[in-house]
């Protein structure tokens, strides 16, 4: 048998046409009367379906009524999001991609590939171990860290001045220095309080 010559006559679609369902054409369709959005309610509007992720109808949503953490998070925190801190961490093994000799500084780390930019400080870590002499100039630096690479000969050059922490007085309870002397003031007070006791006496007739 030939093959069928293509004409207007033998046009056939590539695929089976299927019918969209139409809704709303009387209660023979099988989507009548309410066109399968119920009888009330939210839902049941136009519009409804195009609510943002995580609404709850109007309810304190989730990610408003658990607690939040504060400070340097990890990705797993949730809702928080991504890990948030104020330095990015460089460790110490990382180091290796430099040559002996080399100067170690935030832009040198971006040509490396070791961080995207410089906008935010750099903090280097002491995980691993450094072999070569390097000039290490950063923001901020682990006391392992700063201890293997002056090990190896290098040096460390902070581009920021760490910040002293104030110390806090607490109120209400009395000092070291205070304390004995309050101590000795009552010893003191005693053999005067006990000679005074028996001349305060009455005498009997």
């Amino acid at each position: 048998m030939g093959e069928r010559t293509l004409n207007l006559s033998t046009l056939q679609p590539a695929q089976e046409r299927v019918d969209r369902k139409r809704v709303g054409r009387g209660p023979g369709s099988g989507k009548g009367k309410y066109s399968g959005r119920g009888i009330k309610g939210q839902k049941s509007r136009s519009g409804s379906h195009k609510m943002r992720a995580g609404f709850e109808g109007g309810q304190m949503p989730i990610y408003m009524r658990i607690g939040k953490l504060r400070g340097a998070t990890s990705k797993d925190a949730m809702p928080i999001g991504p890990f948030r801190t104020e330095t990015v961490p460089v460790n110490i093994r990382d180091l290796d991609r430099f040559d002996a000799g080399a100067e170690v500084t935030p832009e040198s780390l971006v040509e490396k590939r070791l961080i995207k930019n410089t906008k935010i400080d750099v903090k280097l870590l002491g995980t691993g171990e450094v072999t070569k002499k390097l000039t290490v100039r950063v923001h901020k630096i682990s006391a392992v860290a700063r201890e293997k690479i002056e090990a190896a000969g290098g040096t460390v050059e902070l581009l920021r001045e760490p910040k002293v922490k104030k110390k806090k007085h607490h109120k209400g309870k009395p000092t070291t220095a205070a304390a004995p002397a309050a101590a000795a003031e009552e010893q003191a007070g005693e053999p005067e309080a006990a000679a005074a006791e028996p001349d305060a006496a009455p005498t009997e007739d």
